[in-house]
């Protein structure tokens, strides 16, 4: 069948084909499959590059021929009879590679970061976030962090770019930089525990529980490079017994970290007994080859001046942040936060329906 004919046998009765239409989607069959033939080397990349072509393609000429969806769902069937093994030309993923070239206008693309990213990803990252910067910045996150569509979409509800690196810390003083740089944007201010379904009222032990029992969403929670060590980690001082809340080790940090809890407002002398956790953290866990080890104390509530009169007395490094135990909403919308088994059937859905885009 000539493309002349192919393009006759999707077209509506009594349609007109637009000018430059049939040499327009020859055009894109030709592009896609130079980039099916190139996608053994680089498919992610050079599919993303395609549907910005596509995209910037369908604006240019929606621009200045005044082409409107209806061309736009004709290219969509025409394009699937072509291609029918593959799924991304539905009319509304034309639509979705119109936003991207939209929003991604300086060609070439494949500069872009976003370009590193699965189409999935992207589409999240368009019908997400408005903000050019945001856009970028967490898909420079998710490229470092190796996310997955469901942990972007996690990252960007729990708005992580407005909490990271905001715990007051002393670790300008108490470590090296560039270290002591990338050890203060890991720490975030505040951290969300709305997942664990308990209330504002809840006591330190229930809090931990909750942490070690949803460990694998505490751990999405606190950021890429956590490794869980242990609970009420146990560490004895001339005959005298104490217990860490939570021990970890950071992989890209290359030092354990101390996280306590207290369920109440911040008081200055929670800073030194973590400090005195940490000096033995130090001298009987730390390997010779580990940096420093850091605390991180998760309190209910902070003042932020006092915490800091508090660190400077204190010779170890650590950091102080407030935890939500549940989130600042209207109560008519606190009621209706989705629990953790709620949350992973969504994520669940949204990676088994999402078809096109993917």
């Amino acid at each position: 069948m000539s493309e002349k004919t192919a393009a006759a046998h999707h077209e509506n009765p009594g349609s007109a084909v637009p000018a430059g239409y049939a040499a327009w989607l020859a055009d894109i069959k030709a592009r896609v499959q130079s980039a099916r033939s190139r996608a053994a080397l680089a498919a992610n990349a050079e599919l993303v590059a395609l549907y910005w072509q596509i995209g910037h393609d369908i604006l240019q000429r929606q621009q200045t021929a005044s082409w409107g969806d209806k061309v736009l769902q004709r290219l969509a069937n025409d394009l699937r009879a072509a291609f029918p093994e593959m799924k991304g030309f539905s009319l509304a993923n034309l639509k979705f590679m119109r936003t991207f070239a939209q929003a991604w206008p300086d060609a070439p693309i494949g500069q872009q970061a976003v370009s590193q990213l699965p189409w999935g990803h992207n589409v999240m990252l368009l019908t997400k976030l408005k903000d050019p910067g945001q856009r970028l910045r967490y898909a420079e996150l998710a490229i470092a962090g190796g996310w997955s569509r469901s942990t972007l979409e996690v990252n960007i509800r729990d708005r992580l770019l407005d909490r990271q690196g905001r715990a007051v810390t002393n670790f300008a003083a108490r470590l090296p930089s560039p270290h002591s740089e990338l050890a203060h944007e890991t720490l975030k201010d505040p951290y969300l525990f709305d997942f664990l379904g308990l209330g504002n009222t809840a006591q330190e032990r229930a809090i931990e529980s909750g942490l070690v029992q949803h460990i694998t969403r505490f751990l999405l929670e606190l950021g890429s490079g956590f490794a869980f060590l242990g609970r009420q980690v146990r560490l004895e001082v001339e005959g005298d017994e104490f217990f860490i809340d939570l021990l970890f080790y950071h992989t890209r940090l290359k030092c354990h970290v101390v996280v306590e809890l207290k369920a109440t407002a911040f008081k200055p002398e929670h800073a030194g007994q973590l400090n005195f956790y940490l000096t033995a953290v130090d001298r009987q866990i730390k390997a010779p080859d580990d940096r420093p080890t850091i605390g991180l104390l998760l309190c209910k509530t902070q003042k932020r001046t006092v915490v800091e009169y508090a660190l400077s007395g204190i010779d170890k490094p650590m950091g102080v942040a407030e935890y939500q135990l549940v989130r600042d909403l209207p109560e008519s919308l606190v009621s209706s936060l989705p629990t953790v088994e709620a949350l992973e059937s969504e994520l669940a859905s949204i990676d088994n329906t999402e078809g096109d885009p993917a």
